[in-house]
C-alpha cells in the first residue's frame, strides 16, 4: 500500500516514512495499555540515541561505513547503504515510540483538580511547542552549516550527545514525576463495548441513566482513569451499560456483555474526536504546501541578495521564526486580552482556538495566491516565459510563511490541547498519536490532489496548472482551489464544533 501513495522514489525512504508513522501508534499504545508513558519514553530514546543516532553517527564518521568520495562525487557499497539505512530504521522506531507520549506526559504533570495547575497546563502545551520549533531552528541553520562545512560526522555527532544529555535530564527528575498508570488495552475495551452492544441490540436504554452499570467505588474500575458522566449522544452504545437480570446474577459480570458508563463513554469520546482529527487533515495540506509549490515557486522568482543567491526552502525558516514569535505573543498578550471578552480562563476555548487557525490558513494559502498572480503577471510583461527567474524578489512569499506560522500556533496547538484533554484518561497517548497523523494524512493527500490536478488539466496535451516550468502553468489556481476546500472544511468545522459536547469527568483516579 505504501508504494502505491508514497511521493518519495526510494523504497527505503518510505518504508521509513511508514514506520515513523505506524510507530506512533504502536508506542502509544504500549504506554496507554502496558508500560506507562514514563517506561516507553526511556525505553525508545534508549533505541533513538544508543543504537539509532549513534550509528547514524559512525556511518558519516568511521572508514569503513562511511562512502568513499571522489572529486565531490560518493558512492556508497552495499553493506554502508544497509547500515545507513537500519540507523534511520531504528530512529524511526525510537522517535515514533516518544512522540506521542513526550507531550502526554508533560501534561500529566499538572492537576486538573487544581485551578491553577489546570491554567498553567494550557501554557504549556505553547511552550512546549515553541521549544520543538527552536530545536527545528537550530537543526536547519546551525547544524546544516556544520554538515556542509566540518563535516556530516560532526553533523550527526552534536544532536546524538544532544539527546543523551537530555535523556540523562529526563531521568534525573524521575523521583519528582507524576506517573499515570496503564489502563489496559483499549482497543479491548473499545471492542467489549461494540460486542456487548450488538448483543443487547434489542434491549431498551432506561430513561433514567442512572440506572445504567458502573462500578460502586468513587474511582473509575479502569486504572488511571477518572469516571465519566453518561451523555445523550450515540444511545445505541448505553445498550453495553443495561443491567439485565442474567448479568446481576453474575458475581463478576462478563465485560463482553457488561460494560461500565465510564468503558461507554471512552468509546464515545472516541467517536466525537474523530470528526475534529477529519477537519486537520485539509489544514495539513495547505501546511505541506511549504515544502512543495512554496519552493517551487519560489525557485522562480529572483533570489539574489547582493552576490549571494538564497535557496528557496531557507525560506521555510521564515514559519518556524514566525512560531517563535507568536507563541509568547499568544500566551502573554492575546490569552489575557481574549480573557477579559469571554470569561474563559484559557482565553478561548479548545475549539474556538482551532476554528481561529483554520480562518488564518484561508488567508494565508490565498495569499500565496495572490503572489503567483503577480508573478504570472511579471512573466507576461518580460515576454518571456523561459526565464528561470523573474525581477520579483522571494521576499514576496515572506507573508504567506509568517501567516502559516500564526495558523500553527492556532490549530496545531490547539490540536494537540485538545486531543489531550478531550481523550479518555487512560488513552491520552492513543490520541495524541492520532492528531500526529495529522500531519503525515496532510502530505499525502497533498500529493493525491495534485496527482489529480494533474491528470484532469493536462488533458489533449495542455500543460496543466503544474508543468515542469512554473511560467506555463497555474499553480494559483491550485492555491484558489485548496482556498475554497479550506473554506468548506472551515464551514463543516464549525457545524462539528457546534455539535461537539466536552467531556465530562467525575471522581478520582484509581
Amino acid at each position: 500500500m505504501c508504494m502505491h501513495v508514497c511521493p518519495c522514489s526510494s523504497m527505503h525512504i518510505c518504508m521509513y516514512i511508514c514506520m515513523y508513522v505506524c510507530m506512533h501508534v504502536v508506542g502509544a499504545f504500549v504506554a496507554d495499555a502496558f508500560w506507562g508513558r514514563y517506561r516507553v519514553i526511556v525505553v525508545f530514546s534508549a533505541i533513538y540515541v544508543v543504537q539509532g543516532m549513534t550509528l547514524l553517527t559512525l556511518s558519516a564518521s568511521v572508514g569503513g561505513l562511511r562512502p568513499t568520495c571522489h572529486d565531490n562525487q560518493c558512492h556508497a557499497n552495499d553493506g554502508q547503504v544497509a547500515v545507513f539505512f537500519m540507523s534511520l530504521y531504528l530512529i524511526a522506531l525510537g522517535t515514533g515510540g516518544i512522540k506521542p507520549c513526550v507531550l502526554s506526559f508533560g501534561a500529566d504533570q499538572f492537576d486538573d483538580a487544581d485551578e491553577y495547575e489546570k491554567k498553567k497546563k494550557s501554557s504549556f502545551f505553547n511552550w512546549f511547542y515553541l521549544s520543538i520549533n527552536i530545536g527545528a531552528l537550530i537543526a536547519s541553520s546551525l547544524l546544516v552549516w556544520i554538515q556542509e562545512n566540518i563535516g556530516w560526522g560532526w553533523g550527526f555527532g552534536i544532536p546524538t550527545v544532544a539527546m543523551a544529555i537530555a535523556i540523562i535530564s529526563f531521568l534525573a527528575g524521575t523521583r519528582l514525576y507524576r506517573n499515570q498508570k496503564p489502563g489496559g488495552s483499549p482497543l479491548t475495551r473499545i471492542a467489549q463495548v461494540l460486542v456487548a452492544s450488538i448483543r443487547k441490540s434489542r434491549v431498551l436504554v432506561p430513561s433514567d441513566k442512572s440506572l445504567l452499570y458502573e462500578t460502586a467505588e468513587e474511582e473509575s474500575a479502569i486504572p488511571g482513569s477518572r469516571k465519566l458522566e453518561s451523555t445523550d449522544e450515540f444511545t445505541f452504545f448505553d445498550k453495553a451499560a443495561v443491567e439485565t437480570e442474567a448479568d446481576k446474577i453474575k458475581t463478576h459480570p462478563d465485560p463482553w456483555k457488561l460494560c461500565s458508563v465510564t468503558q461507554v463513554e471512552e468509546w464515545k469520546s472516541i467517536i466525537r474526536i474523530l470528526p475534529i482529527w477529519a477537519t486537520g487533515i485539509i489544514f495539513a495540506t495547505v501546511y505541506s504546501q511549504m515544502s512543495t509549490m512554496f519552493i517551487l515557486q519560489g525557485d522562480k522568482m529572483d533570489r539574489r541578495v547582493g552576490s549571494f543567491k538564497i535557496p528557496a526552502a531557507a525560506l521555510s525558516l521564515v514559519d518556524t521564526l514566525s512560531v517563535i514569535f507568536w507563541v509568547p505573543v499568544y500566551d502573554r498578550l492575546i490569552v489575557p486580552m481574549a480573557r477579559r471578552f469571554t470569561g474563559h480562563d484559557q482565553g478561548f476555548t479548545q475549539l474556538q482556538r482551532i476554528g481561529i487557525g483554520l480562518v488564518i490558513s484561508i488567508i494565508a494559502i490565498a495569499t500565496v495566491a495572490v503572489v503567483e498572480i503577480k508573478r504570472l503577471e511579471q512573466v507576461r510583461i518580460h515576454d518571456d516565459y523561459d526565464l528561470d527567474s523573474i525581477p520579483m524578489s522571494i521576499f514576496w512569499q515572506l507573508p504567506q510563511y509568517f501567516i502559516i506560522g500564526a495558523a500553527e500556533v492556532f490549530t496545531v496547538i490547539g490540536h494537540l490541547e485538545f486531543f489531550y484533554d478531550q481523550a479518555p484518561d487512560a488513552m491520552r497517548s492513543m490520541c495524541n498519536a492520532l492528531a500526529l497523523t495529522i500531519s503525515a494524512l496532510g502530505s499525502y493527500s497533498s500529493t493525491l490532489l495534485v496527482i489529480i490536478v494533474t491528470h484532469i488539466t493536462t488533458t489533449n496535451g495542455k500543460p496543466g496548472w503544474i508543468p515542469d516550468n512554473l511560467n506555463y502553468g497555474h499553480i494559483d489556481y491550485l492555491f484558489w482551489l485548496l482556498a475554497i476546500l479550506s473554506l468548506i472544511n472551515f464551514v463543516v468545522y464549525l457545524f462539528i464544533a457546534n455539535w461537539y459536547k466536552y467531556k465530562r469527568p467525575t471522581g478520582n483516579c484509581k
